[in-house]
């Protein structure tokens, strides 16, 4: 099987992991050899009620016993796509009210740059340095990392990079900005948050100018960090919110949501001003619509900073520079690249997934499921603490 993954799969590095997979439960990850993994990572931030969750198990089986695909995005009424979209009306602010539901997180920011410039009538669109939207060309176009960006070149124009935090760079927000697209908090660049109410002067300086805000959720939505969404910690509402990975408990779906005003922009003048085959597939919508209640229907929110709480107390180490982040999004910062590289390789062979990330190397990814036991926090950090010090002892 490893040669085959080698020879027929497209690889995205030239050193992949490859461990391969038998199953996966709860918050573990079973290889054909008989190894069990305990998974700090979630797939990315993707499996937000762990693996094979029974709500979602049993809301795929029903829907697949009724129908899968019968209509491209948008002409029939199919139940678990409308309920889901309702939903979301019902937690989120009263200006987001109409979602459009696709295949991924980059979809969505593809979706939300097409509407912001339908709406605005404007072309130019101002992103953050560092930030990571997805790897489309759109989404790409956005990315504040030129390294990653100049072998695509040219990518869309108008689009120009602000430094998130930096309040005097939201003077760059004029009367030709059709949106400023940010993360609510960074992601590849090493999760950081926004400070001293940057979001909020954002928003401010959007509507002075008829800009709209968007805000890329698709990391921190879905409880991730203690409320369904992260801009509910910032005292701001974007004009349109972008959601995806964590959103359908594994399998692949992302969507855009703003007002009925707004979204109505993309049925006319053209017609079909944004289409998709496969966005609201039933059969996905009722596993994000199961993993929504679920979400919303517990105490995994809640319970998601008690957890944080958890790995910041158990985490105590002198390798240890930084721990960033909120909730079950967390980062921690250690003094180089290679570094963060041994500790993570090593914790694989002891059983632990971590993960990089993708703009701060010196970081270290830990994004569980939010359904982690706190048993299972603390067989995690002492196999991290453990790797420290021997690492430490070996200096």
């Amino acid at each position: 099987m490893k040669n085959d993954f080698f020879t027929y799969q497209a690889q995205t590095t030239p050193h992949p992991l490859a461990l391969e997979i038998s199953h996966a439960k709860g918050s573990y990850i079973y290889d054909t050899d008989g190894g069990k993994h305990l998974d700090f990572v979630a797939g990315v931030s993707a499996c937000s009620l762990g693996h094979c969750h029974p709500r979602v198990t049993a809301a795929v089986k029903n829907q697949l016993d009724k129908y899968a695909h019968v209509m491209v995005y948008g002409e029939y009424i199919q139940q678990p796509a409308v309920q889901l979209a309702q939903l979301l009306a019902q937690h989120l602010p009263t200006s987001l009210t109409t979602t459009y539901l696709v295949n991924s997180g980059t979809e969505a920011i593809e979706g939300a740059m097409k509407l912001a410039r339908r709406a605005t009538g404007r072309q130019e669109i101002l992103y953050a340095n560092n930030a990571y939207h997805g790897n489309t060309m759109g989404a790409l176009s956005v990315m504040g990392f030129e390294d990653r960006k100049k072998p695509f070149e040219p990518l869309i124009p108008e689009c120009r990079a602000i430094s998130f935090n930096n309040e005097a760079d939201i003077l760059k927000i004029t009367n030709k900005t059709a949106a400023v697209l940010l993360e609510t908090i960074q992601g590849g660049a090493g999760f950081i948050e926004p400070a001293n109410n940057y979001l909020k002067k954002i928003k401010t300086r959007c509507q002075e100018v008829g800009a709209l805000l968007i805000l890329d959720e698709i990391q921190p939505g879905f409880g991730r960090t203690g409320k369904l969404f992260g801009f509910m910690h910032y005292d701001v509402v974007p004009d349109i919110l972008v959601m995806g990975k964590g959103m359908g408990g594994g399998l692949p779906i992302g969507a855009f949501t703003a007002s009925l005003e707004l979204m109505t922009l993309l049925s006319d003048n053209p017609k079909l001003g944004h289409i998709t085959t496969f966005g609201g597939n039933p059969v996905i919508a009722s596993a994000a619509l199961a993993t929504l209640q679920e979400i919303t229907e517990s105490s995994l929110m809640k319970d998601t900073l008690s957890k944080e709480a958890l790995f910041r107390s158990h985490l105590n180490h002198s390798m240890i520079k930084e721990i960033r982040g909120r909730g079950l999004m967390l980062a921690v910062l250690v003094d180089s690249a290679e570094l963060a590289s041994q500790i993570i390789l090593r914790c694989k062979e002891r059983g632990l997934i971590l993960f990089w990330l993708l703009f701060e190397a010196k970081a270290i990814r830990i994004t569980p499921p939010l359904t982690i036991s706190e048993s299972e926090i603390k067989e995690g950090c002492d196999i991290i603490i453990q790797v420290m010090q021997e690492l430490s002892d070996n200096k």
